[in-house]
């Protein structure tokens, strides 16, 4: 009879009905959802900032701005995205394609090796690569002793210090970003679609133009974008070797001519192309779908062409040149200084500058880990679109320049502190003065806003290896959310956790351009100190910090390195 009637005809007056389980309704979680607000608002500070001060001008400076910066700073730019574009491009693929497909000496040790130029940033390699082909460098001198010149107007050398030589520089150690996404693609697809194309009459050169290349597309697209989106990113390379790209003309116009509606205004037309750039990297992998073959398929690769005794000493050497240029120069340079001046190890002020930048790098991985937790977090449990989509757009602080983001926050740090000192006068007769313009935890802010993309991908992909319902699984004995977080995803989360406080610590400890911009007075981390002292021309001074920053970045990198040497594919 009861199956019959509906529920609520058989219940107590006044008692709720049943509701089946399949229609309960989720709790709304709104804390979360309030955070995930919270720190996207943070990270979209700096550009709201940025806008503000420079629709905020009289436009008094685009005058001088439209005759004077941009015309030249914008050719400058674009010719050298184009050229870091075109050079990392070809050398990602070809060393990719090589390790996969052809069998030649050292091949092994090149696969993991062509990784170590992401251990080098980039303002140190202009400083490593402007010593190394200087007139009284190891190359000019031995070109001299060879053919017996005297001085520089007996021979002609390429200079580095140009807008091509920057190009060279900057190519020689982010090409990695395109070998990585290019050699994941070769090796799960590229072998076997070569070789079914092989059989049916393709010649190689036909195999890799017309099937290889539009396969690996995607992959070699992703990698550019990165590459140009460090590209403009970059100060201390273009400053050092005398290139003024739009960067330099932020800060240009900023501190020579005290315009910062100007800087500002630069700043967003940079911006405007990075959002270019990765909307030109997004269209040009649209509709592009490829099947990955089943793990069973995997285990059988096609073996690969062992190359001749001629032609193999050269793969070696050709391969090999990239990590020559991109890790051995920098590392043979600031080496044989530091070598020199082993009492820099030492300095009072080398060990300032470590202690500022492992206090920051050691905050900023915190906080970034604890925030991506809490983001993904606010995801799993609410299931909703739109935290989804808040949680993406936290993201984007990765995509901004450290210059701009530095400048944005910076307007927007000082505009709260003065108007809290406002504030403080009027009603309570003291000044606060500045709490957080020029401060280290305004390094930190910039920092975790930049690097959080890093800490969210890195632990959302462990996170994703985990069984979709093993949180639930504990709920339903009675634990809790935070319970069921702290007692079950945590401890399998460890690997993912500490990837990702590696990541953001190390390239916290590289990062220059925002810590220019916003450190205090007498701040020194090791990337301004050897910044500081390139800048007074004798980068010979800042060596031992130099060797302290490669080999701090070496750590994620031989950690990757040792992934692609466990990769069944690189040991055949």
């Amino acid at each position: 009879m009861a199956g019959l009637l509906g529920t609520s005809e058989i219940l107590p007056q006044g008692t709720p009905p049943v509701v089946a389980s399949g229609a309960v309704k989720r709790p709304s979680h709104p804390w979360l959802r309030a955070l995930a607000l919270g720190v996207c608002a943070v990270v979209l500070l700096p550009i709201v900032s940025l806008a503000y001060v420079a629709l905020s001008g009289s436009g008094e400076d685009w005058p001088h701005l439209f005759r004077n910066v941009l015309p030249g700073a914008s050719a400058t730019t674009l010719y050298l995205l184009a050229m870091v574009a075109a050079a990392t491009a070809v050398t990602g693929v070809a060393t990719a394609w090589m390790v996969v497909a052809y069998e030649f000496p050292l091949r092994r040790t090149l696969a993991w090796a062509l990784v170590l130029p992401l251990a080098v940033p980039s303002y140190l390699a202009a400083y490593a690569f402007g010593e190394f082909f200087h007139f009284t460098g190891p190359v000019q001198g031995a070109l001299r002793a060879v053919f017996g010149f005297e001085s520089f107007r007996d021979y002609w050398f390429p200079d580095i210090r140009t807008t091509p030589g920057c190009a060279f520089v900057l190519s020689s150690v982010l090409y990695p970003y395109v070998y990585l996404t290019t050699r994941i693609v070769f090796l799960m697809q590229g072998r076997n679609i070569a070789d079914v194309a092989r059989t049916l009459g393709a010649r190689p050169a036909k195999v890799f133009w017309r099937v290889l290349l539009p396969v690996a597309r995607p992959a070699i697209l992703a990698g550019v974008a990165l590459v140009m989106m460090e590209t403009i990113n970059d100060i201390g390379a273009a400053e050092y070797l005398g290139v003024h790209t739009l960067t330099f003309a932020v800060y240009t116009t900023w501190l020579n001519r005290g315009s910062l509606e100007g800087g500002a205004q630069i700043a967003l037309l940079m911006l405007v192309l990075v959002f270019l750039i990765l909307f030109a990297e997004q269209w040009g992998r649209r509709r592009q779908r490829f099947h990955t073959g089943r793990a069973t398929h995997m285990k059988v690769y096609p073996p690969r062409v062992r190359l001749s005794r001629t032609a193999g000493p050269l793969a070696t050497l050709g391969v090999s040149l990239p990590v020559l240029c991109g890790f051995g120069i920098p590392i043979s340079v600031f080496g044989q200084y530091a070598w020199r001046r082993m009492d820099q190890f030492w300095s009072p002020g080398l060990a300032d500058a470590f202690f500022n930048s492992l206090m920051t790098a050691t905050f900023t991985a915190a906080l970034t880990v604890v925030l991506a937790l809490f983001l993904l977090n606010a995801v799993r449990l609410t299931r909703s679109q739109g935290v989804t989509a808040t949680v993406r757009l936290a993201s984007v602080g990765y995509a901004l320049p450290g210059g701009i983001l530095g400048l944005g926050l910076l307007f927007a740090l000082a505009r709260f502190d003065n108007t809290l000192d406002s504030f403080a006068r009027d009603y309570f007769g003291f000044s606060t003065g500045l709490l957080l313009t020029g401060s280290a935890a305004a390094v930190v802010m910039a920092c975790s806003i930049r690097f959080l993309a890093l800490a969210e991908g890195a632990i959302r992909s462990g996170l994703e290896k985990l069984p979709g319902h093993l949180d639930e699984a504990a709920r339903s004995l009675g634990k809790t959310p935070a319970e069921s977080a702290r007692v079950v995803l945590l401890p399998l989360l460890k690997p993912a956790i500490f990837t990702a406080s590696v990541l953001v610590f190390v390239d916290t400890i590289k990062e220059l351009s925002a810590t220019i911009l916003l450190r205090p007075f007498g701040f020194t981390t090791l990337a301004t100190y050897v910044y500081e002292n390139a800048s007074r021309g004798v980068p010979q001074d800042g060596a031992a910090a130099a060797i302290v920053i490669i080999l701090t970045a070496l750590i994620p990198v031989l950690l990757l390195s040792g992934a692609l040497a466990r990769d069944r594919e690189a040991s055949l």
